[in-house]
């Protein structure tokens, strides 16, 4: 048993057991998880302020920062326990190896410290105590925004530790067991490696969470009256549901409608035209009329948009040339001829308006124009130009997918990426590495995703003015 398996345990028992157990043939490759590993070494290197080495000779000469030591040792019944400590930084103190002493450092994306990185810290320290001979009191969770480091310092208290072993042998119980259930709270399998391993589990048992809008709370209040899977959701009554929602408050009865005709669009494969509500019915007003498709790509953590992406369609139906693609590079936070670009781009036309996937682009194009002191007319002239295909394809249609991401849509409606196994992650991905290699390529994979968005989102629009065409 070792922390690698108690993080994962924390999460999700299932993925501990999968990560121990488990065929690795069904594991995919996570780029979230790359992401992570790469920043964790630049900003150890950055807190080492470059005295970083590996393995136990860097803890014999002192170095600053410590990576890749494994440390065993055996715990409560004799279990043998292993730690992989991300980072030991070097304190004041004393140890074995002289007037010094280290102490476990852990690093987390975005802002939320969780109990992950807490147990993980005291996990280490109860194993590296016995090992350095020097007590630990305390550990650090780093993390990285707008290129500062940020140390938040843990006590790792006798109540932590206690948590901490109670839930070691948890662990060692799952890991000796069958295969734990799927969680239900399936927002967390975004980034696990196991995600497509445990979806086709959950879609052959109909799981209600696989239900678009059914989180794990929805779910328990279905299971507890009587509701244990989609083929009953879908077969169940809208009022009577309805009364059954009374979390949703005045919107219970709306969202029974919706969630009944999400399960029986899923079980058929069939999807099911809803209300046309103002937003499509503005779209199919201007499909005559020439298009921008917009898609940008970005690193979040560090607020960054590195490649603004533009589609000039003149007519919706028209074949695609290569040259009607058109990136800007923004390969410096805040450059003002990248900007300059950008807003030349959105005012091309000035009847044109601009298709975009999800709330991101629009939030984001907004900001920037603000931040560049654009007068009100301006900025109210490019609030009108904007059309977000998530929104009206939401308002128009019930489809039979899981969810409503611009990938799980284009996708059901037959489009292809050119490039396996893409997303979002993977480019930000492409993007650390071309930051850190300076090599081209991966700026040409950048593009040639982000190219291929604005082609999903016009294939989108196709789709919805195709269908709207046919009903009418």
């Amino acid at each position: 048993m070792n922390n690698l398996y108690l993080k994962s345990f924390i999460r999700c028992k299932r993925k501990a057991w999968l990560d121990y157990k488990g065929n690795k043939s069904d594991k995919i490759w996570s780029p979230h998880q790359s992401i992570e590993i790469v920043n964790q070494y630049k900003n150890f290197y950055k807190l080492s302020q470059g005295d970083l080495y590996a393995g136990i000779k860097a803890c014999q000469k002192g170095s600053n920062g410590v990576i890749g030591l494994k440390v065993k040792s055996k715990l409560i019944n004799n279990i043998n326990a292993e730690i992989y400590p991300q980072l030991l930084k070097k304190v004041r103190g004393q140890s074995k190896w002289g007037e010094y002493k280290y102490i476990p450092v852990v690093y987390k994306l975005g802002y939320r410290t969780t109990k992950e990185h807490l147990f993980d810290l005291a996990f280490c320290a109860i194993l590296l105590e016995p090992f350095q001979g020097s007590k630990i009191e305390k550990g650090f969770v780093i993390s990285n925004h707008s290129n500062n480091i940020n140390i938040e310092k843990i006590d790792l208290s006798k109540r932590l530790r206690k948590k901490v072993l109670n839930t070691f042998l948890s662990l060692n119980v799952n890991l000796k067991g069958s295969i734990p259930e799927i969680t239900e709270d399936r927002k967390k399998c975004t980034i696990c490696s196991w995600q497509k391993f445990c979806d086709a589990e959950a879609k052959n048992n109909g799981f209600l969470t696989d239900i678009d809008g059914v989180g794990s709370k929805t779910a328990l209040i279905l299971k507890n009256n009587g509701i244990s899977n989609i083929k009953e959701l879908a077969t169940s009554k809208k009022m009577e549901l309805g009364e059954k929602l009374l979390q949703f408050k005045e919107q219970k009865f709306e969202k029974a409608s919706k969630f009944i005709n999400q399960s029986k669009a899923y079980l058929s494969g069939i999807p099911i035209r809803i209300y046309a509500k103002d937003g499509l019915s503005n779209f199919f007003s201007k499909k005559d009329s020439g298009f921008l498709i917009f898609d940008i790509e970005s690193n979040p953590d560090e607020k960054h948009d590195f490649l603004y992406g533009f589609l000039k369609v003149n007519h919706l139906f028209e074949k695609i040339e290569d040259s009607f693609y058109d990136p800007i590079l923004n390969l410096k936070k805040n450059s003002k001829k990248s900007y300059h670009e950008i807003f030349q781009k959105l005012f091309y036309k000035e009847n044109w308006p601009v298709l975009h996937y999800g709330e991101t682009e629009k939030i984001s194009i907004l900001n920037l124009a603000r931040q560049l002191n654009l007068d009100s007319q301006a900025i109210e002239i490019l609030k009108s130009k904007f059309i977000d295909l998530h929104l009206i394809t939401r308002e128009a249609w019930i489809l039979p997918i899981k969810n409503y991401s611009l990938k799980t849509v284009a996708n059901w409606m037959g489009f292809k990426w050119k490039q396996k196994n893409v997303s979002g992650s993977k480019a930000l991905y492409w993007w650390i590495q071309y930051k850190t290699t300076s090599n081209s390529l991966f700026l040409e994979k950048i593009i040639k995703y982000n190219r291929d968005d604005c082609l999903a989102t016009l294939h989108i629009a196709k789709w919805l003015i195709n269908k709207n065409e046919n009903i009418t």
